[in-house]
């Protein structure tokens, strides 16, 4: 049976996200799923997670990008057994802190004041290097992800990520394989985060 890798991509995300990725996985042999997060439905990260789970066969590896991250901790704590391996790339095992979640309330204000397309370009200096941000193929890219979803995405996967759980016991509980991911200067979840996952995890690499 072919081994199934599961992508879960992050807040105002989609597929797009992926594509090199889902290519060199089913050129290895692979079975290839990536999840969707923007049903009206899926309100909070437990229900992501359990979805999810419903769709994924009895055994499973996770790759998973920020908001990702966060269902792929909440997949541990509901079915650790159905999971062969882990990628986490620019999460957090933890749940918001007091100046993240302001943040977060404050995109969310804008997107509901209706000015949601001004909420990818405040986005952008945060998630992409420097270096990258007049790379128009790339910002096209990401631009063109959170257009397609739209506001009302935004809005229920910020909501959802607001009301995360932390999961660092989760992640130390886990003896499965664990690869940690993340960019050096990464603003959003810098580096120490990524090193406490490491740390957290029996079988941990950064």
């Amino acid at each position: 049976m072919k081994q199934t890798v599961a992508f879960l991509p992050g807040l105002l995300c989609d597929a797009a996200l992926f594509t090199a990725q889902i290519a060199a996985m089913q050129a290895a042999g692979r079975r290839t799923h990536v999840a969707d997060f923007a049903g009206e439905d899926q309100v909070s990260i437990p229900v992501m997670a359990s979805k999810l789970l419903g769709e994924l066969p009895e055994r499973f590896s996770l790759v998973a990008l920020s908001m990702g991250g966060y269902v792929a901790l909440e997949v541990l704590a509901q079915a650790p057994e159905r999971v062969e391996r882990l990628a986490l790339l620019d999460t957090n095992a933890r749940a918001d802190s007091p100046a993240a979640a302001a943040r977060r309330r404050d995109l969310l204000r804008l997107a509901e004041r209706g000015r949601f397309l001004g909420v990818a370009p405040r986005l952008m200096p945060l998630y992409l290097h420097e270096s990258r941000l007049e790379d128009d193929v790339l910002t096209g890219a990401v631009a063109g992800m959170a257009e397609r979803l739209g506001a009302d995405v935004f809005r229920r996967q910020q909501g959802a990520i607001l009301e995360r759980k932390d999961h660092r016991q989760t992640l130390a509980a886990y003896e499965g394989p664990v690869l940690v991911l993340c960019g050096r200067q990464d603003q959003v979840t810098p580096l120490p985060r990524s090193e406490e996952m490491v740390a957290l995890a029996p079988d941990g690499v950064l």
